[in-house]
């Protein structure tokens, strides 16, 4: 058991002073009260915001990032195709060790940013020839070893990966992510759900890869008839030639089909969704489902800007993740995805729906119950009693920080604050970042190290 004081910290209606915290041996909050004092309680000073949710990621990916930007001139194009090309020989080359490995060193980086959970859509399954391992879910219970030893609570999402294309049979590249059919699915998910029971802090989710990475029947069959009490993640609508091509093949655009085809309801989280219509973006909102906006890797990888002011404007929810982790900052996330709009609008205000408004607050409310949905998490305030004390601290005593009053703290932390500022995680109840540096920082590095002297891809 632990207890905390903290010097101020963020609920959904604000900020409460002097707070004392007091969680169970699982981390989980027994006690909660304001104007306290330390009485022997861990002093926590700073600003505590509920711990960030990374709503989508791609661990191994982590080991290539800043590498496709080195270019090569015979190319006759340089995009997302080309990029992913790239992927692929990453995919091919790592064994479950330096899986875990990277994935380790990951979310270690992410628990020093201030996120406490991430969702981990994970299609690496096979073993390097293609063939199945004898544990369907071993590179799965790779990344719950890994998020374990980081301190991170994982919502691990197996992905169906069926197809090359829309109506494609997959290419030998993919041999690793290949499940052949709806039930061979099924079994990995089976497999995936049980790995889980391993580490306290995991639980699982539903996964399709994309539109035309799985025959749109199968995704559809799968969203009726597969387990309906836990998300449900899919790419879609990321890049126009995956639009064209489903128009091509089905006659539809991506989200278009799925709006008439799929139940769509809150446990639905479409992730990236760049190119949609005004009546996508109604449609989505209405149903609703959530869109996951993974704003620095959708930069480079030059997709575009999803269109979020018409999706606020229907009541449109939305979480972020770092997917290709070219940048793991929440709050750099959250301030791409703003002045992208802000640079295509010609307008400042894109996260109040007002003239009036704390665009920090907004966000963060946003991103903190849209995430926390994506982790199958339902909690209604940032800091509740019975749930888990998953918290960030931001420094207190950063110079425009400590001039701000408690009402423009929040916008000020989210508009100017950066990776230095993040001094402090707390992850179910146990401190995991003290000082801007993470508790196994020095091992996780060193084996982090060995895995990429071996790969030698950088």
């Amino acid at each position: 058991m632990n207890s905390y004081f903290f010097k101020h910290l963020l609920q959904k209606d604000g900020w409460l002073s002097n707070v004392k915290i007091a969680t169970d041996v699982d981390g989980k909050i027994t006690s909660l009260s304001e104007n306290e004092v330390p009485n022997g309680a861990t002093i926590i000073e700073g600003y505590a915001l509920p711990g960030f949710q990374n709503a989508h990621s791609h661990a191994f990916q982590y080991a290539m990032a800043g590498l496709a930007e080195v270019h090569n001139v015979s190319h006759t194009s340089d995009d997302f195709w080309s990029w992913r090309e790239a992927m692929y020989q990453l995919a091919l080359q790592v064994s479950p060790e330096q899986m875990e490995s990277i994935a380790t060193m990951l979310y270690s980086e992410m628990v020093r940013h201030g996120y406490t959970n991430v969702a981990e859509f994970h299609y690496v399954h096979h073993q390097k020839n293609g063939q199945r391992y004898d544990n369907l879910a071993e590179m799965g219970s790779r990344m719950i070893s890994a998020a374990q030893t980081a301190g991170i609570n994982i919502t691990l999402v197996p992905i169906f990966y069926q197809k090359g294309g829309f109506g494609q049979a997959p290419n030998d590249r993919q041999r690793r992510f290949i499940s052949t059919d709806i039930d061979t699915y099924l079994e990995l998910l089976e497999a995936s759900r049980e790995a889980c029971k391993a580490y306290k802090g995991a639980n699982i989710g539903i996964g399709i890869h994309s539109m035309r990475g799985v025959e749109p029947t199968d995704i559809a069959d799968i969203a009726k008839n597969g387990m309906r009490d836990i998300p449900f993640h899919i790419h879609v609508a990321e890049q126009l030639k995956e639009i064209e091509d489903s128009i091509h093949y089905l006659g539809k655009r991506p989200v278009e089909w799925m709006l008439e085809n799929i139940d769509m309801n809150d446990r639905f989280h479409l992730v990236h969704a760049t190119h949609l219509t005004e009546k996508e973006s109604k449609g989505i909102a209405q149903s609703g489902a959530h869109v996951v906006i993974c704003p620095t890797t959708e930069g480079n990888l030059g997709d575009g800007l999803f269109p979020l002011k018409k999706f606020q404007a229907y009541g449109g929810k939305w979480s972020i993740g770092t997917d290709s982790h070219i940048g793991i900052n929440p709050l750099e996330e959250l301030r791409m995805l703003d002045y992208g709009q802000r640079l295509n609008s010609h307008q400042r205000n894109t996260y109040t729906s007002s003239k009036q408004g704390d665009s920090g607050m907004f966000a963060l409310r946003m991103i903190t119950s849209a995430g926390r949905k994506a982790m199958n998490n339902v909690a209604n305030d940032f800091f509740e009693i019975g749930q888990p004390l998953n918290a960030a601290i931001i420094d207190g005593n950063a110079p425009l920080l400590a001039s701000t009053s408690l009402e423009k703290v929040a916008s000020s932390i989210l508009y100017t604050s950066d990776a230095t500022h993040h001094v402090e995680t707390i992850v179910n109840g146990s401190l995991k970042v003290s000082n801007g540096r993470h508790h196994q920082q020095e091992e996780i590095r060193m084996n982090f190290g060995k895995t990429m002297n071996i790969l030698a891809n950088r």
